[in-house]
């Protein structure tokens, strides 16, 4: 069964205790949340603050995605936040097995993202210390970008380096009605969809064609 997790940074903020609604009745039931500083990506978007206003408003599970640089120094502000998964970008971090190990002793389930241009190589020492790897199939940073082909291969390698254990793959970028067949081929969980969801004029209907297509 294909995971479908809502990019709320694609939605509409004026509105979005209803848009969250909205989706939830339509079946959605993990949330992700795009946190940019501006330095480590182009883009400045929300911190801590709202992601605590999002967690007032929905029981959904929400997976907190730091395109942050240094992580380190602001982890416990999202975890205080209420994030459920916190995934930290490895190009960003100076430890990322102690980051890692410090968001799981906090009883928040630790992710690691990828930019496409990284070698999954480098995931290795980390899968021990892991509940989540968030693959880029764009450029972080940006939203409504093409997704990159190239990265197909990359998820299947990271789906076989998985192995038996307990972690969640997911896939972040240009995920939209046309790529999305491709990209559950390979094997990997969790899509995050943005404008290719909140684009749709009916938002229910674009999640259900999205799951099925």
């Amino acid at each position: 069964m294909r995971i479908i997790s809502p990019s709320l940074l694609s939605a509409d903020f004026s509105n979005i205790s209803n848009t969250i609604k909205n989706i939830e009745d339509a079946g959605v039931d993990r949330l992700h949340l795009d946190v940019m500083d501006g330095y480590f990506v182009p883009a400045l978007t929300f911190g801590p603050m709202i992601i605590k206003e999002i967690r007032k408003c929905t029981q959904c599970h929400l997976e907190t995605h730091l395109m942050i640089k240094q992580p380190h120094k602001t982890i416990d502000q999202y975890i205080n936040a209420g994030s459920d998964t916190i995934m930290i970008h490895l190009e960003a971090s100076f430890n990322p097995e102690e980051e890692l190990s410090y968001i799981r002793a906090n009883n928040v389930c630790a992710g690691i993202a990828i930019n496409p241009e990284t070698e999954e190589k480098r995931l290795l020492p980390l899968l021990k210390h892991l509940d989540y790897i968030l693959i880029m199939s764009v450029s972080p940073g940006l939203g409504g970008q093409p997704f990159i082909p190239d990265t197909l291969r990359k998820m299947e390698n990271i789906v076989k380096m998985r192995e038996g254990r307990d972690i969640v793959i997911g896939v972040d970028g240009g995920v939209n009605m046309n790529t999305i067949p491709q990209v559950y081929e390979t094997g990997i969980d969790i899509t995050i969809v943005g404008s290719g969801l909140f684009e749709a004029e009916n938002l229910p209907q674009r999640y259900q064609d999205l799951l099925n297509v």
